[in-house]
């Protein structure tokens, strides 16, 4: 039996489907659901190609484009509240307690921090699919969930891409 679900959202494909999982299994078991989004300003979509490129010909060129990154960023995390709030208002509407929060950092090492701290019994959190050089370079944060969180976590596989071969033989 869970009391406290943790639902980590990417804002992904899969995170509807993660979401409404999440609400069911909440339902199910009369448990409270806590709904998070962590922002990198590392990782994609967020990140821009200025911090790449840190020195530029000329300063007031880099200023200027700090400030339009500066006031997109505002925008997105606004947007991203408002998305947490409309999923938690429809959490809510079915008889689901559910609180929502956003963060800035490290996804893997917030939910675990989260779900410790508000003390979660279940970790809900997405998979991407990724495997081989891709996990390596872009990292898993479902992995690192698995590996450091305090208590139970359900991961939830999202759209991988089917390859078919043929195998015919002429």
């Amino acid at each position: 039996m869970f009391h406290k679900i943790l639902v980590a959202l990417d804002n992904s494909q899969a995170s509807e489907c993660i979401f409404q999982e999440a609400s069911f299994l909440a339902k199910a078991n009369d448990a409270e659901m806590m709904l998070l989004h962590v922002l990198s300003p590392l990782e994609d979509p967020y990140i821009n190609p200025i911090f790449l490129q840190p020195e530029t010909i000329y300063p007031s060129l880099h200023t200027d484009t700090i400030n339009q990154y500066m006031q997109a960023w505002d925008q997105l995390k606004q947007e991203r509240l408002d998305w947490m709030r409309s999923l938690a208002q429809t959490a809510l509407n079915t008889g689901v307690k559910t609180e929502f929060t956003q963060s800035i950092g490290d996804a893997g090492r917030i939910i675990c921090e989260l779900a410790l701290t508000w003390e979660a019994d279940l970790i809900i959190v997405g998979r991407r699919g990724r495997s081989g050089i891709s996990e390596v370079l872009l990292g898993s944060v479902s992995n690192y969930v698995l590996h450091h969180a305090h208590c139970s976590v359900l991961t939830l596989q999202g759209l991988i891409p089917v390859t078919i071969q043929n195998n015919h033989s002429t």
